[in-house]
């Protein structure tokens, strides 16, 4: 995104260093000092932030108003929602544990895991033979799974997944589940790039 002429945030807030789902956290804290239709700027480092914050104020009501990249640092801007415009904010009721998941898996089940983490996490740690499709890109990448397969979305703490699972569900996928807590209480079997 260009950078604006002049962005005035009426708060400014450093998660900087920070990884999923703390930004969104500290996020959450910080709109309940902001006046409806005040500016909140959100500085962070996780490059998974990005569609983190969208996809939070999408769910909660809250507008997105856009992202300035300076160098390795996001700035993401946000216009605190009006009472009337607020949702109240939902967990994806379909879920599994990672334990049930891994049940699956050794019992020669087959259903899809989706890793929606950052290519940089996923290529460190991940379930064996789980697909990367990070949650920015999975709206533009629905062509690539199939509506009626069973899709066990994971990320790092079930944040992004939850997400990733409305999405889905939005967009016509019957069969999906969050596996919860996600990689940050994973003990299955795990894999990596060489």
């Amino acid at each position: 995104m260009s950078t604006p002429s002049a962005v005035q945030a009426d708060l400014a807030l450093d998660c900087k260093g920070l990884a999923c789902p703390m930004p969104i956290v500290k996020t959450k804290k910080a709109m309940d000092q902001l006046n409806p239709g005040q500016v909140i700027e959100v500085q962070a480092t996780d490059k998974g932030s990005l569609a983190d914050i969208r996809g939070w104020a999408k769910n909660t009501g809250h507008q997105y108003l856009g992202t300035i990249h300076e160098g390795e640092v996001l700035k993401h801007y946000l216009r605190k929602a009006n009472p009337n415009e607020v949702k109240e904010e939902t967990k994806f009721p379909h879920t599994l544990t990672n334990e049930e998941l891994q049940i699956k898996l050794e019992s020669n089940e087959k259903p899809l895991v989706l890793d929606v983490r950052e290519p940089a996490e996923y290529a460190f740690h991940r379930i064996p033979g789980a697909v990367s499709i990070p949650l920015g890109q999975l709206e533009n990448r629905l062509i690539e799974l199939k509506p009626e397969q069973e899709i066990h979305v994971v990320c790092q703490t079930g944040t992004r997944s939850d997400l990733a699972c409305r999405l889905l569900a939005d967009n016509g996928f019957k069969n999906v589940k969050n596996i919860l807590p996600g990689m940050s209480g994973w003990t299955g079997p795990t894999e990596k790039n060489q």
